[in-house]
């Protein structure tokens, strides 16, 4: 490689380094983080880290050893904080009713002995293989129980994979109701966002620029101020019921707020250019001749527009149908301020999670799902753009 090639390739690599910089520090790194946070667990072992390295000595089905019994009693003896224990009983209670009071006995036993403490006298409880499997399997650093959680799972004691109650957990109704929220706003901007593209793509000058305009003007508006404004527009007393009712269409006030109705109709203004935008530019590349040819060949023009322009515009169709889907399934603002109880999406169940109820394995494990189902709907849509490529070819 000459002086010069090397020059030019460092000078490349060197222009987009910052880029690279930038996309691992704001988005690799913590996509890297949220995944570790889905699968750990380290409360449980470094709370009880004798525990943690005597584990293998039980088969899990017997009477605990001796040398793990006496390994939970020095590390409860041994105990250098509160914090550290109260972050270890939250994750075992969770895993095994009653171990709170379980281990605030416990460790008042401990502390109160003189010699050799047997802990089935301090507790009775400690004679439940239950207790003792769930304070085990606590001493692992990862877990699938965020994950399995989720999708509304958990493990039973014989770690086969059961339902969570149906009262205990709607992980996996929210996260149905997040695809359909956003399967329903794809189809209402690509009803709207084909016949407006259509209508900008055939007109020039400042008509054209008057339709781009008004549909680029969002875009430099906040989604807080657009939020606010439709909140506005689509209450009982907003512009809207006051416009039907004067032209004499409703008697009433329409429900238009707090539910499904409302938060579709604000994310479908808010989203409707990334659909727009996609099927304008792949219209542009069509040729003008050929809906003119198809119609003097004796076609109508309802099936000129479905045999000849729509599979052309396909593409742009489906980019823009991709851009508003993996959007709309992370949209947060719009659902929690138009929305009703049950219109909440997945990203407000993370929002809790995280800020609420500082349950950053929980938010992760949900983070994980909403990007796993995000990718597998990547790969199909590359899988059937690719098909379709090498069908025309």
């Amino acid at each position: 490689m000459s002086a010069s090639s090397r020059k030019a390739r460092f000078g490349a690599v060197a222009l987009v380094a910052p880029l690279i910089l930038f996309l691992a520090v704001f988005f690799g790194w913590p996509l890297i983080a949220m995944l570790k946070e889905s699968v750990s667990d380290p409360a449980g072992s470094l709370a009880f880290p004798h525990v943690a390295a005597a584990a293998h000595l039980w088969d899990g089905k017997s009477t605990p050893p001796q040398e793990l019994q006496q390994a939970l009693i020095a590390d409860l003896k041994s105990m250098d904080g509160q914090q550290r224990l109260g972050d270890a009983v939250r994750r075992l209670n969770s895993a095994q009713n009653g171990f709170r009071t379980l281990m605030t006995r416990t460790v008042a036993g401990v502390e109160g002995a003189a010699g050799p403490v047997d802990l089935v006298a301090v507790d009775k409880r400690w004679s439940d293989i239950r207790f003792w499997k769930a304070l085990v399997d606590s001493t692992s650093p990862y877990t699938d129980r965020y994950l399995l959680a989720a999708v509304d799972y958990q493990r039973d004691a014989g770690g086969k994979l059961e339902a969570l109650p149906a009262d205990s957990s709607a992980n996996r109704a929210i996260l149905v109701r997040t695809l359909g929220v956003a399967l329903l706003v794809t189809a209402c901007c690509a009803l709207i966002g084909l016949p407006y593209a259509m209508i900008a793509a055939s007109v020039s000058g400042w008509k054209r620029s008057l339709l781009l305009g008004a549909v680029l003007l969002p875009l430099w508006t906040s989604l807080l101020v657009r939020t606010a404004a439709w909140f506005i527009l689509l209450q009982e007393k907003g512009l809207i019921n006051d416009m039907l009712i004067g032209l004499g269409l409703i008697a009433s006030p329409l429900p238009l707020i707090f539910n499904r109705i409302g938060v579709v109709i604000a994310m479908t203004h808010v989203l409707l250019p990334f659909m727009v935008l996609p099927i304008y530019s792949v219209l542009l590349s069509i040729p003008h001749n050929l809906m003119p040819a198809a119609a003097s060949l004796g076609a109508h023009p309802l099936r000129a527009f479905v045999r000849v322009l729509l599979p052309l515009s396909l593409r742009g169709i489906v980019s823009g149908s991709l851009l508003v889907f993996m959007t709309a399934i992370g949209y947060y603002i719009t659902p929690a301020l138009l929305g009703g109880a049950r219109d909440q999406m997945i990203s407000s169940v993370i929002a809790f999670y995280a800020i609420n109820s500082a349950n950053w394995g929980m938010a992760g494990a949900l983070g994980l799902i909403l990007l796993a189902a995000t990718l597998v709907l990547y790969a199909a849509y590359s899988r059937l753009s690719s098909d379709r490529s090498g069908a025309l070819q």
